[in-house]
């Protein structure tokens, strides 16, 4: 029931949203345009599955919010954007209101409208949502979607207004030299969440939120009106500004994904000291590296079953890992003790399993 109910909407708001860009640049255009957006998110999507790779987000999840993203949230947009848009068109010149729109009014609503499938994924499904890892990778997945639409969008006008010289300006300066300019927007509102799951105080639980979703807005508002402002001001932003911060993006991705590691490592010790995991097999799992080796191992001598047991194995200990921060954090529901009992009933079946079949 949920859903169809949720495909129907996804579709009547995909048609919206088709035909609006269908009718500012024509069917073909907005086909080519189509066609080249896909390309950045070969780029973007790849590095947030990385990020996710310890404790993968269930698929049903991470395909919502890259609809939420490319659909519903650009819905929003377009709605908004243009209201306010018409809004500020009775008092000042058309080309006026555009760019106040673009600086003042876009960054405020499209951060909102990505901002908000993350917030009803932390309150809806606690269980999925472990911090700021997940915070960041719903994040990143959301954004993505969003600016794949934004890219075809753009992309067909400027196909239609300039031909292939604009479309070959848009889509370097689009999808080739900031494809993540709106993950590295909208991720400040994830880690903002990240932050607010894991925390006991209630105030953290909404200004964390809030903080993060303010420095998306800041962040989004300087970007736009870098662009608005053309020429050297574009490019004395990208290079002073964008490019700096594109770096400490990838720096602050690395260290996350590192972070976690060491989280799952640190709260699986209890297990190991408890008899249920030995303490290599805890060193193996806070290693991405060991873990790709023990997956190598389980298939080369026990094959796929091996392998598919000892992934099962990796996955289940991951979200004891997770379950049991959650539990420390007083962010686990009332089935937390269940879930606990399930994972670690789980780990030792996989282990029986691969084990036998290896040996």
């Amino acid at each position: 029931m949920i859903v169809g109910v949720a495909s129907l909407g996804f579709g009547v708001a995909a048609l919206v949203v088709a035909v609006a860009i269908g009718a500012a640049a024509g069917v073909s255009a907005s086909l080519l345009g189509l066609v080249a957006a896909i390309i950045p998110l070969g780029i973007v999507v790849p590095t947030f599955m990385w990020l996710d790779r310890f404790e993968a987000e269930p698929t049903r999840y991470l395909l919502f919010a890259f609809l939420w993203g490319a659909i519903i949230a650009v819905l929003i947009a377009m709605t908004l954007n243009t209201a306010g848009q018409l809004v500020l068109w009775g008092s000042i010149p058309p080309e006026d209101s555009l760019a106040l729109t673009a600086v003042f009014v876009a960054p405020v609503v499209e951060e909102a409208a990505k901002g908000l499938v993350i917030f009803l994924i932390w309150r809806f499904a606690k269980r999925e949502f472990d911090g700021i890892t997940d915070g960041m990778v719903y994040a990143g997945v959301t954004a993505a979607g969003f600016a794949f639409t934004e890219n075809i969008q753009y992309l067909a006008i400027a196909w239609v207004e300039h031909g292939q010289e604009g479309l070959t300006a848009t889509f370097i300066g689009r999808c080739l030299l900031s494809p993540f300019a709106h993950p590295m927007f909208t991720i400040c509102i994830g880690i903002g969440i990240g932050i607010a799951a894991t925390s006991r105080l209630g105030i953290v639980k909404w200004l964390a939120p809030l903080g993060g979703y303010v420095i998306a807005v800041i962040a989004h508002a300087i970007w736009n009106l870098a662009a608005v402002s053309g020429g050297e001001g574009l490019i004395a932003v990208y290079l002073l500004v964008q490019v700096p911060l594109f770096v400490a993006f990838l720096g602050f991705v690395v260290w996350v994904r590192r972070r976690e590691g060491r989280l799952i490592g640190q709260f699986l010790n209890a297990y190991a000291d408890a008899g249920w995991l030995s303490s290599g097999e805890v060193a193996m799992l806070e290693s991405m590296p060991r873990r790709r080796e023990a997956r190598q191992w389980a298939r080369a001598n026990g094959g796929r079953g091996a392998l598919k047991s000892m992934e099962d194995f990796q996955d289940a200990a991951s979200e004891l890992a997770l379950l049991r921060r959650r539990m420390h954090h007083s962010a686990a529901d009332a089935r937390a003790l269940a879930d606990e009992q399930q994972l670690l009933d789980t780990i030792t079946r996989r282990r029986h399993e691969f084990a036998g079949q290896v040996y």
